[in-house]
């Protein structure tokens, strides 16, 4: 305990350098713990977005494009979906439960999802936990309502009630917004820490009434312009005009829905009433950009999967979530260990930056050893004083890089979540990362050996004579 003490007091006499050596080794550890704690929970995020989903269906392309942009929200489809292909797969005997998923507008930033209520009933994450609302409900009949997602609501401070404006493609600052059809708040989901957070998500049919009045991929103007008001009277006239279709046994696409929508558009007012072909088009959507699927029994997710990737009626391409995930993650793998390394270095610099301080001093203290050997110690007790001084700068810097980890997570927690969906959280230092502050600890008392080894030789052939 005494050559603790006076290791101490030591550093406390050189407390510049000493403090200055504890700050390198402290932010050095706290790189590491840094890009370990991000690395894990960059993992844990990736293997709990998607849960309980047997196949993700889309557009025939690469399956890591297809998770990005079906999942994460990142980047676009090569191409899209037909209705009755989704309709065919949907109707399959294997298939349990089927959410279609249409993509293309955006919201500040935030991507706009189209999906049906079973959306809300089958979408699991984690480790199959279904999603949850915080305040209100999901959409319904109104086409023009919206459910957010956690993040957008919190980050921009919407309520309940509060209408919004979605404009046209992904882009953060878009020149084509669909100003003339507003959405109304009407649910807020719990979060999840997944994509489902910064999405906004609506109805298919409201999707496609955004878009009803659009000609050759741009907006109609002037009397070809629909309101919302009219694409709300427009969704109300549909349903009528499937069932009146059904009644006379058409096939859903015929000349008797036309009719049954014009009559009813003419007794709801003639001047505004949407047109026939617009209603057909309000009354399902054409196309969609991928499907999720859950099946019955997971036997049949390769037979199922081998049947969509060989289907005739167009390209396809299924994948199995758990196999795209890791896959991904095998090619994030390289630059992974590559930060890891970098920061192991940089830990390293630390402890070279320790050692060079204490082997500088050794020469500046043989007056200060030899008076330690003049009131009785050993060459051992000194070799003892200079290891003990190197691990207390290290446990110091361990200490203080460990605090200020601690620190940064809760100054940026909710930045880091808010712009990369990655929720770093206040835990304990996991086991692996009790492990690193140990080798650090180690290498540390190694390192320290050095300055160790030279000050016993020294105080071995110094004795009591000091040369000046």
């Amino acid at each position: 305990m005494y050559l603790f003490r006076l290791a101490l007091a030591s550093l406390a006499n050189r407390r510049f350098t000493a403090l200055l050596t504890v700050f390198a080794i402290a932010l050095s550890v706290c790189l590491l713990l840094a890009v370990e704690r991000v690395r894990s929970e960059a993992r844990s995020s990736f293997a709990s977005t998607i849960s309980g989903t047997d196949l993700i269906v889309g557009a025939r392309s690469g399956s890591i494009n297809l998770l990005l942009y079906s999942v994460f929200r990142i980047g676009n489809a090569t191409n899209n979906i037909r209705w009755d292909s989704f309709e065919h797969f949907a109707a399959d005997p294997k298939v349990k439960w089927a959410i279609p998923i249409s993509l293309g507008d955006s919201h500040r930033g935030y991507r706009v999802l189209g999906t049906t209520p079973t959306y809300f009933e089958h979408y699991h994450y984690g480790r199959d936990q279904a999603l949850e609302l915080a305040q209100g409900r999901g959409f319904a009949s109104d086409p023009f309502e919206v459910t957010l997602g956690a993040e957008v609501a919190d980050a921009l401070h919407y309520q309940l009630g509060q209408q919004i404006v979605l404009a046209h493609g992904v882009a953060t600052i878009s020149l084509v917004k669909h100003d003339d059809k507003p959405f109304t708040v009407v649910g807020i989901l719990k979060r999840t820490g997944t994509p489902v957070d910064r999405t906004l998500h609506i109805s298919l049919q409201g999707m496609q009434a955004l878009h009803v009045d659009w000609q050759n991929g741009v907006p109609a103007h002037g009397a070809g312009r629909i309101s919302a008001d009219q694409a709300r009277q427009l969704a109300r006239a549909c349903p009528q005009a499937s069932r009146a279709q059904a009644g006379k046994g058409g096939n859903g696409g015929g000349s008797g829905v036309y009719e049954a929508v014009n009559e009813h558009a003419e007794s709801a007012s003639n001047a505004a009433a949407p047109s026939a072909v617009a209603c057909g088009q309000a009354l399902q959507p054409t196309a969609i950009t991928a499907v999720l699927l859950g099946l019955k029994s997971k036997i049949a997710t390769f037979s199922v999967q081998r049947e969509i990737n060989e289907f005739r009626g167009e390209p396809l391409l299924a994948i199995l979530p758990g196999v795209a995930l890791q896959e991904l993650w095998s090619l994030m793998g390289t630059a992974e260990q590559a930060l890891f390394v970098v920061s192991l270095f940089v830990v390293l610099t630390g402890l070279i930056g320790m050692l060079t301080a204490i082997l500088t001093s050794l020469n500046e203290r043989r007056r200060e050893m030899a008076i330690l050997r003049s009131v009785g110690a050993r060459p051992w007790h000194i070799a003892s004083l200079l290891l003990l001084e190197a691990f207390s700068l290290a446990a110091a810097g361990v200490l203080l890089g460990v605090s200020l980890l601690y620190l940064g997570i809760a100054l940026a927690q909710n930045a880091v979540q808010a712009n990369y969906g990655l929720f770093l959280p206040l835990a304990l230092p996991s086991r692996y990362e009790w492990t690193l502050l140990g080798a650090i600890l180690a290498a540390a008392l190694l390192m320290g050996a050095i300055p160790a080894w030279r000050a016993y030789r020294q105080s071995l052939a110094d004795g009591l004579s000091i040369r000046l």
